[in-house]
This record gives C-alpha cells, structure tokens and sequence, in this order.
C-alpha cells in the first residue's frame, strides 16, 4: 500500500459511528480517512486492510486504501472538541480510502439491482470475513461509474475483539448473512465458492496481511489472521451452507 501524509483537514462525515472524515493528502487526493482513535482503535484498521485488499485481489472493485500519515498537531485547530479528541489521538498510521467524487450509496428501493452473480460473490466475501456491516440499514456500496465499489470493512473478523476465540468460531456458520442486503439479489452461494474459494490461496492471505502495519497488530505477526480465514475456508465451509440456507 501507498503512504501519503495528511495535509489538510477538510470535514467530518458524519455518517459513520467513528466519525470518519475527508482529508487532503500531499500527493493532492482526497481520501475518507479512518482514525485509530476511532472507538474500536487500530483493530478496525487492520479488518479494513485485511478484507479490502482480499476483495481487491479477487477482483471486486474497491477504492484505493493507502495508509496516511497524520500529525496530531492538525487537531489543536480544531474547534469541535470531539473530533479535536480523535485527530490528537490518532497521530501516526491510518487508512485512507480513496474518495469517489459523485458516487451515490446503494439503496435497495431506488438502485438498479447488481447481478445475481455478482451479489453472490459479494455475500460469499462477507460470510468468510465475518462481514457483519452489509445490511440494508447500512450497505457501505457505492454506485460509481456505473459499478458497484465495496467500501467499509472495519466491521468484519470480529472474531479479533473476543478475549478468548472459542477453538470451532472459524469453522462455525454465519447467521449474520440472512441480514446481508445483497442476498434477496444472489444467485447461488454455493456456486460463488467453486468461484472464488480455490482462488483464496495461503499465499494471498499473507499478502493481504502484510500490508497491514506491525505496530497494529498488537497480539503477533498477522499469522492468526492467516490461519483463521484458513481455516473458514477448509472444508465443509459452514458459511456457505447458512447462506445457501438463507437464501432458500
């Protein structure tokens, strides 16, 4: 991944609970920056990078991430105390997501529908990565140029908040999917995972993983991300089968 350093603060977007914000960078983009002293701190990061270049690789479209440099002296500024707060708290590494000028949020009342494979694809994406922020209150999709672009992955790999990761949690189903709001437009679930699954090689899990900086990390190397989607991925896949069951 590229990294930029934050020039300029530019607004608050005030759509996401961490208070995500638009800033300017000094190669002169403008990118949705995600703050490590957001609540869920750098482990929100590390989903983002992980499942955003996994999708990426895959060939999903997502916004560029880059990771940007912020010098906490940009907050004293700031009149809002709140988001004074996060910028002084949030010096050093973050994620910036490429911004998309003119992209409109996918609803499923006004947007044309995507296609059914590519909406199984999608569902097939989140339930491996644990993706518990694709609803339809918030679908974190974006119509761009006519494509739908992925955004928004902080959510996902919830399995890292757990004090103690229960030994089958990887292996487990994923109930959160019948809440996925691409479902009602998927194809099979199952066919997705002939698609994509052979393609989810230890080699790619550990570029993903790589990409992430080591200071986020805390508790290792990356490997135990490695091994989890690992072994969400060895066979029976639960996930696929709750969302073959969701889908009906």
């Amino acid at each position: 991944m590229r990294r930029v350093a934050a020039t300029r603060y530019v607004t608050p977007l005030r759509e996401g609970g961490s208070l995500p914000a638009l800033v300017e960078a000094d190669d002169d983009g403008l990118y949705v920056l995600k703050f490590r002293g957001a609540g869920q701190g750098p482990k929100a990061l590390v989903a983002e990078v992980i499942v955003g270049e996994l999708a990426r690789a895959l060939g999903f479209p997502v916004p560029e991430l880059v990771l940007v440099e912020l010098d906490a002296a940009i907050g004293r500024a700031e009149p809002d105390p709140e988001i004074q707060d996060l910028l002084l708290a949030s010096g050093g590494l973050n994620v910036g997501v490429d911004f998309l000028p003119g992209a409109l949020p996918f609803s499923p009342a006004a947007a044309p529908p995507p296609s059914a494979d590519f909406a199984a694809d999608v569902v097939w994406l989140d339930a491996l990565a644990t993706n518990v922020d694709r609803t339809a209150q918030n679908p974190n999709l974006l119509w761009w140029h006519g494509r739908l672009w992925l955004i928004d992955h902080g959510a996902a790999l919830y399995f890292h908040h757990a004090a103690d990761v229960e030994g089958g949690h990887a292996r487990g189903r994923f109930e959160a999917v019948r809440a996925h709001v691409l479902l009602p437009y998927a194809s099979s679930i199952g066919a997705a995972d002939v698609r994509l699954a052979r393609r989810v090689t230890p080699a790619l899990l550990e570029h993903a993983v790589a990409e992430v900086p080591e200071e986020w990390l805390g508790f290792g190397d990356g490997g135990i991300y490695v091994d989890y989607l690992r072994r969400r991925l060895e066979a029976p896949r639960g996930f696929v089968e709750e969302a073959e069951d969701a889908r009906g």
